[in-house]
């Protein structure tokens, strides 16, 4: 009785192959990684950028509806119930009505430049190489 060996081809990668493509998908991804990381700093920058319009419409509603006038100190805890409930903006400020940016700093509640709200330093220096002080016009630099 004669023995019949299948002799069908097995065909796959070679490891070879399969390496030569793992890099390729490293060098790809480690070219990436930059502009995602640049995209997420600008997109942190743009949600505080929004924080200060709320704050500063917050603030210009409680002026009109109690009759302030220009140069008024805003009290924190005053401005509150013109923050909308639930946003992360109102969900930042704590006990004392102090709302805090992304990363947890405070935000200027002083009246910044002209009466209007200013990022903190330490936020700004963060992301200053993606939001420029341009950017954050019309606020300013908290202590500039």
């Amino acid at each position: 009785m004669k023995l019949k060996l299948n002799t069908l081809s097995v065909r796959g990668f070679t490891l070879v192959e399969i390496m030569i493509v793992v890099a390729i998908i490293a060098l790809l991804a480690a070219g990436a990684v930059p502009y995602v990381l640049r995209a997420r700093q600008r997109a942190q920058a743009t949600v505080m950028l929004d924080d200060l319009r709320a704050l500063d419409g917050a603030l210009d509603q409680y002026a009109i509806e109690d009759s302030l006038p220009d140069g008024f100190e805003p009290n924190g805890l005053a401005l509150m119930p013109y923050i909308k409930q639930g946003s992360r903006l109102y969900n930042s400020c704590d006990s004392t009505g102090t709302c805090h940016d992304l990363f947890g700093r405070p935000y200027d509640l002083e009246g910044g430049v002209g009466g209007r709200y200013a990022i903190n330093q330490d936020t700004y220096a963060a992301l200053s190489d993606v939001a420029p002080a341009d950017f954050w016009s019309p606020y300013a630099v908290d202590g500039q």
